[in-house]
């Protein structure tokens, strides 16, 4: 069974003969323990993909499940309620709040109303697992892009999401700190997560079980 499930997504920007359609009728399926990589052109609609299946963007048609669940036409608290659970962002720029400490940062995702009961445990065992502990009190300015990354990668896992949506999260890492974070994002997947990888890079797509490119609005393989 799919942990994301998409038909028939329409998404334009702008109006009249400026109107852009960058979805055109886009279908995904994405099953747990699978990673798809999306690949595509800059300004091709790979971001708005993400964010339409995350419930960050609402689509002008089409369908969007998410672990059982509709997304589309959700109301925003509900929808709310949804993301928490079973769906987990990591960015290009980390979003780190730049005033807390890193683990701080990870800790913050489980103190929301409807976090994961065990959110605390879990951020901290998190923080060991990904080898962050000795940097956990430094705050995000004084980190690495690598280091900053992982504790991004930490926090969308605090609430042990099915799905973990990640839009070129090594589009800011030098090459070792990006391959260190695609490995992880690999060993996330086969502990059963979905995973949606987007990139403009054609080697970071080599940890996909499927690469699929967005051209003209529409999925195809690549």
């Amino acid at each position: 069974m799919a942990v994301v499930s998409a038909r028939g997504l329409v998404r334009t920007f702008g109006t009249g003969r400026a109107a852009r359609r960058v979805l055109d009728g886009t279908d995904v399926d994405i099953a747990a323990g699978e990673i798809v990589a999306v690949l595509g052109r800059s300004g091709s609609g790979k971001s708005t993909l993400l964010h339409v299946l995350g419930g960050l963007d609402r689509p002008e048609a089409g369908v969007v499940e998410v672990a059982g669940e509709r997304v589309t036409g959700a109301a925003e608290r509900r929808l709310s309620a949804l993301r928490l659970r079973h769906i987990g962002f990591v960015f290009q720029f980390f979003h780190l709040l730049p005033e807390l400490t890193g683990e701080a940062n990870v800790l913050l995702a489980g103190r929301v109303r409807g976090a994961h009961p065990d959110a605390a445990a879990r951020g901290g065992a998190l923080i060991d697992r990904l080898g962050l502990r000795h940097v956990a009190a430094s705050l995000p300015h004084q980190l690495s892009g690598g280091e900053q990354q992982r504790f991004a990668i930490a926090r969308a896992l605090v609430n042990d999401p099915a799905l973990l949506l990640a839009d070129e999260p090594t589009g800011n890492l030098d090459t070792e700190a990006g391959a260190q974070v695609l490995a992880l994002l690999r060993e996330l997947a086969d502990e059963g997560r979905a995973v949606l990888l987007v990139t403009h890079e054609a080697g970071a797509a080599a940890i996909a079980d499927r690469v699929l490119r967005l051209e003209a609005g529409r999925l195809v393989p690549a």
